[in-house]
């Protein structure tokens, strides 16, 4: 789906002054909202550059790597007109477990490499703006290529903005472990959104997504692992932001629902505090909490009297069964921090440092007590950038 632009005007005439209160809103620092009475495409074109380092582990195992290096344009071609892309190549490597959270012979090593691009045009008018975008990705065993429709409709108040988006993606999975498998996915992305400004302080934003997908959802790479070939997922998300005019700070926070047809449910808590320090340095910190519930067919560490480690008691007398031991199925919680530094180097020259640390817990689930048996997970991010408007 297509990400969500921020346009907005300083000043207004006397005939703009109903939508004073959004236009406050949209120029608080760190608000991000979908378009608002912008009739014209940006003024200036944008290039950026983003450099991410990615590491995750667990107790005796340092796991996968992945370095992603990204590339970004955007470049209004006339008034009405603005085309953008983005280019990104990642390598993964290192080693993950095949089921659960096991070290053992059985931990896969792995080397891999992605490279994927998009391209997104976007029409203006009156209060309104029409959007289409194509996304490409291919590493050696898994291709996806998907289309997204979107648009925003702004009020005549200009203080609220509806927004609606279409997006088709079709995948193609092999396996390395098994050259015959030649599968495919499909899935239908519905999503509908609200952003209202409240006051000149505070803007809301709703958004409801629905995914409709059929085909193979199977991990070629986990054993045992045998999943349904539907998966219909169901997003609700809630963002409000608050300027605190004393402070020049704005506070950003986000509540998402997350539920599928494999009995997923997940919570996502985030809060952001965007705290300007001079007229050219910005400091974020953030925090990220997450809680999720089990699929109904991941099965927990307890394996076969006879058959042991990785077979579930009496896998041999179903072993077509529909079941999963990979940990990212269980039931657990996670926390991330994170800090960014933004700074203004030039009134063309932006750049940033985001740094983030996760970790996962069984017994760090919102309700319940988890999933047994599973090691901590810990992973670090780094992310490097620099954009330029000309």
């Amino acid at each position: 789906m297509a990400a969500i632009k921020v346009a907005a005007k300083a000043g207004a005439s006397a005939a703009d002054k109903a939508g004073a209160i959004i236009a406050a809103a949209l120029l608080l620092p760190g608000v991000i909202a979908p378009i608002a009475h912008a009739e014209t495409a940006p003024e200036s074109s944008l290039i950026a550059f983003k450099y991410l380092q990615y590491q995750d582990s667990q107790p005796g195992l340092t796991r996968i790597k992945v370095t992603s290096p990204s590339l970004y344009l955007m470049v209004p071609v006339s008034p009405q007109w603005a085309v953008e892309g983005s280019l990104v190549g990642d390598s993964v490597s290192g080693a993950t477990p095949r089921y659960h959270s096991a070290i053992s012979g059985a931990t896969l090593k792995m080397k891999d490499n992605r490279a994927a691009g998009d391209v997104k045009v976007t029409r203006y008018f009156d209060r309104a703006t029409t959007s289409a975008s194509l996304s490409r990705s291919r590493e050696h065993d898994y291709e996806s290529t998907a289309l997204g429709l979107d648009a925003s409709f702004s009020t005549e108040d200009n203080n609220r903005t509806w927004n609606i988006g279409l997006g088709f993606t079709n995948d193609k999975i092999t396996s390395s472990n098994d050259i015959g498998l030649n599968e495919k996915k499909r899935t239908t992305e519905f999503m509908v959104g609200v952003t209202q400004a409240l006051t000149a302080n505070d803007l809301l934003q709703i958004n409801l997504t629905r995914n409709q997908g059929r085909g193979y959802y199977t991990d070629p790479y986990k054993f045992p692992d045998e999943r349904p070939r539907t998966r219909n997922q169901n997003i609700a998300l809630v963002r409000l932001n608050h300027h605190f005019t004393d402070l020049g700070a704005t506070l950003r926070t986000s509540y998402r629902y997350y539920s599928d047809s494999f009995g997923i449910k997940a919570h996502t808590l985030g809060a952001e505090w965007v705290q300007p320090v001079n007229a050219t340095l910005t400091i974020t910190p953030s925090l990220r909490s997450y809680s999720q519930r089990a699929a109904s067919f991941y099965f927990d560490p307890v394996y076969d009297a006879i058959a042991g480690e990785p077979f579930p008691p009496g896998f041999f007398n179903n072993p077509t069964q529909i079941i999963s031991a990979d940990q990212r199925l269980a039931s657990f919680g996670g926390i991330t921090l994170g800090v960014k530094f933004a700074l203004q180097a030039t009134p063309e020259w932006l750049l940033d440092l985001k740094l983030e640390r996760y970790e996962q817990r069984s017994n760090w689930v919102f309700t319940g007590n988890g999933s047994p048996g599973i090691a901590p997970f810990r992973a670090n991010f780094i992310q490097l950038g620099a954009s330029k408007k000309f």
